[in-house]
């Protein structure tokens, strides 16, 4: 399986800060690191939101191995590029496990495999929901900064919301980096 990061226009030290939170978060939770293949998409600036260049990457990383699975974790303007690119690479023949939103206010997601929002406040959260999400989706609770979600999901509190039925889920509060845990481990399984 392999993880798709494609960070937004920031710092390049956040999207290292979220990698390396993301491989603690897959050892931690009894998901074979071996297993698991993260790919940073090195783009920078207005390149993230190039659904173009983020597939040529994943061409020239995967050796244009369509039947690799592809979990894609994206952030903020990242989002707008890797929803392209997922797209794409469906229509290529790829085969697309999930596809995880971090941030991304504005961005509409439809696609036909599943996709799931988190989100820095409430607000974010309803008001990108609009526009598409899956089931199974976060908000931060309390609300946190923008970057904040991106930098350190370990210390952002918050809901799971199951945007299908509108209600919060039993286990409701946990923290993002929970949340990504959880379905990692779902798509581990599928």
């Amino acid at each position: 399986m392999s993880i798709i990061i494609c960070p937004g226009i920031h710092e390049p030290d956040l999207t290292e800060s979220f990698k390396v939170e993301l491989i603690d978060i897959i050892s931690n939770g009894a998901i074979a690191l071996n297993y698991v293949n993260i790919l940073v998409y090195p783009g920078k600036d207005v390149l993230v939101l190039s659904a173009f260049h983020i597939l040529q990457f994943l061409r020239d990383r995967l050796t244009n191995s369509l039947k690799s699975p592809i979990i894609f974790i994206s952030f903020s303007a990242g989002v707008v590029g890797a929803i392209g690119a997922a797209c794409l690479w469906q229509l290529l023949g790829g085969r697309v496990k999930a596809f995880i939103a971090i941030d991304g206010w504005g961005v509409p997601l439809q696609a036909n495999f599943p996709i799931h929002r988190m989100s820095h406040d409430y607000f974010t959260h309803w008001s990108s929901c609009l526009l598409g999400s899956g089931q199974n989706n976060f908000y931060a609770q309390p609300a946190v900064d923008h970057l904040s979600i991106w930098r350190s999901p370990q210390t952002v509190q918050g809901c799971w919301v199951d945007s299908s039925i509108e209600i919060i889920p039993p286990k409701g509060h946990l923290t993002a980096a929970e949340f990504l845990l959880m379905l990692l481990k779902r798509y581990e399984a599928n």
